[in-house]
C-alpha cells in the first residue's frame, strides 16, 4: 500500500505541477533491456563492494537480517509485486516528480543530488544503508538524465529489488544472515 501510495503521490505532483516527464527516451524495448542490464550490473557491483573490508562505516548484517525476516514472510508473488510497486512508485516520485521539478528550476547535477539524498533518507535504517540508497539514487538519477527514460529507471529499480530479494532469500549467508 505504501509503495503504491508513493506512486500516486508522484503522479499527482507531476500532473498538478505540470512537471515534464521524460518517459521512453530510446524507446520501450531499449529501456527494458538497459533497465534489466543496469539492475544486474548495479547489484553485482554493490555485492562486490560489500566484500571490501572497511569500505562501509558499519556492518550491514543487522539490517540484512531484518530485511530477510521481513521478506521471508511473503510469497514470491507478493515480493515481485512489492518490487514492481517500489520501482514504479518510487521512481515516479523521486525521478519523475522531484528530480523533474528540480531540473526545471535548477541544473541537472543539483536535481540528481537533492533527489538522491531524499531517496536515501526515505530508506534510512542506518547511516550505511542511507549511503547505499543515496548512491543508488545517484545512479538512477543520472541514468534518467542520460536516457531520458523514466520507464527505464522504473524497470531498473524494480529488477534491482527483485534481484536483491532473491539473493537475500536464496543466499542469506552472503549477507551474514542466519537463514
Amino acid at each position: 500500500m505504501f509503495q503504491g501510495g508513493i506512486g500516486v503521490l508522484g503522479l499527482v505532483a507531476i500532473l498538478v505541477l505540470g512537471i515534464p516527464v521524460l518517459l521512453h527516451g530510446p524507446g520501450l524495448w531499449p529501456s527494458i533491456l538497459y533497465g534489466v542490464f543496469g539492475a544486474a550490473a548495479t547489484y553485482a557491483v554493490l555485492l562486490v563492494l560489500t566484500r571490501v573490508p572497511g569500505l562501509f562505516p558499519e556492518n550491514l548484517e543487522r539490517q540484512m537480517q531484518g530485511l530477510y525476516e521481513f521478506a521471508a514472510g511473503y510469497s514470491p508473488a507478493v515480493l515481485i509485486l512489492l518490487s514492481l510497486l517500489a520501482g514504479i512508485g518510487e521512481e515516479l516520485l523521486f525521478r519523475g516528480a522531484l528530480q523533474g521539478w528540480l531540473m526545471a528550476h535548477t541544473d541537472a547535477v543539483t536535481a540528481v543530488m537533492v533527489a538522491s539524498v531524499l531517496f536515501g533518507l526515505v530508506h534510512y535504517v542506518s547511516f550505511t544503508y542511507f549511503l547505499v540508497a543515496t548512491g543508488l539514487g545517484v545512479i538512477l538519477g543520472t541514468a534518467y538524465v542520460l536516457s531520458e527514460s523514466l520507464a527505464m529507471v522504473m524497470i531498473w529499480h524494480a529488477v534491482y529489488d527483485m534481484i536483491a530479494l532473491y539473493c537475500l532469500l536464496r543466499f542469506p549467508r552472503w549477507f551474514g544472515v542466519r537463514g
